[in-house]
C-alpha cells in the first residue's frame, strides 16, 4: 500500500535491531498494522537472515513507544515529504499500559511472595 510518488507520502525509514534498515513510502492514512502487513509482504532480501512467519509478529516503534495496530501514520502527525524513522521489533505481545500484575506487586509490596518490614 505505498503512495504514489507525490509530496503527500510519508517515508519510513525502518531499523532492524540488527542495524539494517530500510526506506518504504506510504499514505498518511496507513496503519500500523498495514505497514507491517506490507513490509511482512515485499520482505527484503537483505533482511532474509530476520524473517518472520507472521506480520502479526512485527511491531513498530516510534518515539520509544509501541504502536498499535489501529493508529495510523496521520494521527502521529508525521511530516509528508519527509523521512520518519522508526525501529522494526519482532514481539508475541505488546505489554499491557497498566498491567494487573504490576498492580498486583505493588499491592503486595514488592515483586515478590516476601514481605516487607
Amino acid at each position: 500500500m505505498p503512495s504514489d510518488a507525490s509530496g503527500d507520502h510519508v517515508t519510513l525509514k525502518l531499523i532492524l535491531v540488527s542495524g539494517r534498515t530500510r526506506e518504504f513510502s506510504f499514505s498518511p492514512s496507513i496503519s500500523a498494522a498495514e505497514v507491517t502487513q506490507f513490509v511482512f509482504d515485499h520482505w527484503p532480501q537483505e533482511w532474509e537472515e530476520e524473517s518472520v512467519d507472521s506480520a502479526s509478529l512485527l511491531k513498530l516503534i516510534y518515539h520509544g513507544r509501541f504502536l498499535h495496530g489501529s493508529v495510523t501514520l496521520s494521527a502521529l502527525a508525521l511530516p509528508p515529504g519527509k523521512t520518519t524513522v522508526m525501529h522494526l521489533v519482532t514481539r508475541e505481545n505488546l505489554p499491557e499500559p497498566n498491567s494487573n500484575d504490576s498492580l498486583s506487586k505493588r499491592k503486595r509490596g514488592g515483586c515478590c511472595r516476601c514481605t516487607l518490614s
